[in-house]
């Protein structure tokens, strides 16, 4: 399953009227009773049969009527992937189950994660530079993605980004390319492709110390961070 195509599923369905949750046996209904109460948690099969308090047969007989239903699923834990886990399927696993967003039936979703980092880096090339909420509207509207992606998300695939040499993290200085970004505003920008071997080679921002400043956040004209006091931006600055 991909989800670079098809239609999302992420948010919780609504049960159809007259749906075979309708018509369940007395164990069926008692054991969908059991894993729909613990929603995007679902249940391990040995705690179902406790709470349910059915014999092993009965269980698994139910189980499996309830599957073809399609009122329940089978779901992977990641943190005990050997266990057989169920949840009702108008749930999607939360985050403790699953893994999180960059997790997909319980394994890293290296393919998604691969075409989120490309097409970012391919948009703040467009535009060269580029906030991390234009990035975010940006990967939204691709029409190849069913699944929208958050803030969080994308700032994490950006930094990974960062950590290849492919952008940098810079400050607005309100001019030039940057001109369109409010003063002092947290953006990336692209790192073009140049130089002997064809390695990547920093704009002219990234020889400045304060494009990796860990502290650049906090630094202000007048504060106890700042240009003026900054040795390193002297330093910069004579050579």
């Amino acid at each position: 399953m991909s989800r670079l195509q098809g239609p999302s599923s992420l948010k919780r369905k609504r049960p159809e009227l007259n749906s075979p949750a309708q018509s369940l046996t007395e164990h069926e209904r008692i054991l969908y009773d059991v894993i729909r109460s613990k929603q995007d948690i679902g249940i391990w099969t040995r705690d179902m049969k406790k709470e349910a308090k059915l014999p092993d047969n009965v269980v698994n007989k139910s189980l499996k009527a309830l599957q073809v239903k399609n009122l329940i699923k089978e779901v992977v834990n990641i943190q005990n992937k050997g266990r057989k886990h169920f949840m009702a399927t108008e749930f999607e696993p939360s985050k403790e189950i699953s893994g999180g967003a960059w997790y997909l039936e319980g394994s890293l979703d290296t393919e998604f994660i691969e075409s989120l980092r490309q097409l970012c880096k391919r948009q703040i090339e467009k535009k060269v530079v580029a906030t991390l909420e234009e990035v975010t509207d940006l990967i939204n509207s691709y029409p190849a993605f069913n699944v929208d992606v958050t803030k969080q998300q994308i700032e994490e695939i950006l930094r990974t980004l960062i950590w290849d040499n492919a952008i940098m993290e810079v400050k607005s200085n309100g001019m030039g390319e940057f001109a369109s970004i409010p003063f002092g505003k947290v953006c990336y920008r692209y790192v073009s492709k140049g130089g002997l071997g064809g390695e990547p080679r920093a704009g002219a921002l990234a020889t400045i110390p304060c494009g990796v400043c860990p502290r650049i956040s906090h630094c202000t004209p007048d504060g106890v961070i700042s240009p003026k006091t900054c040795v390193y931006y002297q330093k910069w600055l004579d050579f």
